[in-house]
């Protein structure tokens, strides 16, 4: 992702950035409703990584001839890149990025780590030199950059299984920030792929809604000075986030907890999620040395409940052991019967929570998922449909 003043690059009805992409068959996002009022905006490139530096080279080339035309003099180009990436674009002792100012002939430099924020989590890499060098440079940072994520990513595989149907992105995305650096990731490095290495693929984007209750004395918090915590939360995790107002039919001291009505993908669900656990943990909101525990609430169909409670309510012992979390739900077979969904309440620390509620979701899709092949009746089930159900009562099954 690079920072450019996009009104040359986007030409007269778009005419510019179509033949930047047409002649290198790259796709160039524009990010125009970022940073609104800032002459610098985001552009992000898609494709093979020789393509994605012919695109930005084209793009200074134009970018030149605009300063030239405006009398600006020599522009520069600025590459975001994510804080748990700079380590290694700079090298021990600064040894990588001086080999990239010597191969090419340019001068690089990182903008501070005080520039960054849970909702900022990029730092700028500034590269000046000539048109040609400098698009030989930002080929070999992309390059870093690219292998880096894909080691971190490689690594991080095993434990995504913790996590069934969410992207591991949405994991990277708030690691390192907070929980990353003590909670589940330590001693990892995940980061979001957000850079010229293509958008991430095989994603979940089926819409969720969980319900997490706050402290009543942490809406404030949450909310922020004008509403700006909030609509950052909104803005980062791409989810629906709405605090329910309090009761005014009962006792404002009799009310200790605020819903808060989450609604977005899964990715979206974990860095919203993530975002007020984390703020929580900022405001203090912890007991002793524990970390912060909130409880989440997420709907399931009722006619599931017997299959996650489980024989004798093993399945659900298991999901306590595994992830750590308290997971409360009706008693075998009182499941409201007259509702065609149950909830299903969560407690713990952010982690613990998060793994519960994939875990609970998947259980959920792969029931709910249609049979393989010629469709049977009951009385004709094969064995292997009557054994991965076995854990649970006949009266929970579908």
């Amino acid at each position: 992702m690079f920072l450019f003043q996009v009104g040359a690059i986007i030409g007269r009805q778009g005419s510019t950035i179509r033949q930047i992409t047409q002649q290198t068959r790259a796709r160039v996002d524009v990010h125009r409703k970022d940073n609104v009022g800032s002459l610098e905006k985001a552009i992000t490139i898609y494709g093979n990584p020789e393509n994605c530096t012919n695109a930005c080279k084209h793009i200074l080339e134009v970018m030149q001839q605009e300063a030239n035309n405006t009398n600006k003099g020599d522009i520069c180009l600025k590459i975001l890149a994510h804080n748990n990436l700079i380590g290694r674009i700079i090298g021990k002792g600064g040894n990588t990025i001086k080999r990239i100012m010597q191969e090419t002939d340019t001068k690089i430099t990182v903008s501070s780590i005080n520039d960054i924020s849970s909702f900022n989590l990029e730092r700028i890499i500034t590269v000046k030199g000539t048109i040609e060098n400098m698009s030989k440079a930002e080929a070999q940072i992309s390059a870093k950059l690219r292998q880096s994520y894909e080691n971190d990513l490689q690594a991080m595989a095993p434990q995504t299984m913790m996590f069934p149907g969410l992207h591991p992105m949405a994991m990277m995305a708030t690691a390192g920030i907070g929980y990353g650096s003590r909670g589940l990731y330590a001693g990892q490095a995940p980061y979001p792929g957000i850079y010229p290495a293509g958008a991430p693929t095989g994603a979940v984007e089926t819409p969720e809604t969980t319900y997490l209750y706050i402290p009543n004395n942490a809406v404030g918090a949450i909310i922020g000075t004008k509403g700006s915590h909030i609509r950052n939360i909104i803005r980062f995790s791409g989810a629906s986030v709405k605090i329910a107002p309090l009761d005014e039919s009962r006792p404002q001291d009799a009310q200790a907890e605020r819903k808060v009505t989450i609604v977005g993908s899964p990715e979206a669900q974990w860095k919203a999620q993530y975002l007020i656990f984390e703020k929580m943990r900022e405001e203090g909101f912890v007991a002793g040395a524990d970390d912060v525990r909130l409880t989440v609430e997420i709907m399931v169909p009722s006619s599931q409940v017997g299959r996650i409670i489980g024989k004798g309510g093993q399945n659900v012992r298991e999901l306590q052991r595994v992830t750590g979390s308290v997971i409360k739900l009706p008693e075998q077979g009182a499941a409201a019967a007259t509702e065609d969904e149950t909830t299903v309440h969560i407690i713990g620390p952010f982690f613990s929570v998060q793994s519960a509620q994939r875990r609970i979701r998947a259980m959920v899709l792969q029931s709910a998922a249609p049979p393989t092949g010629r469709q049977r009746s009951r009385s004709a089930a094969p064995k292997e449909q009557v054994s991965q159900s076995s854990d649970a009562p006949s009266q929970a099954q579908p």
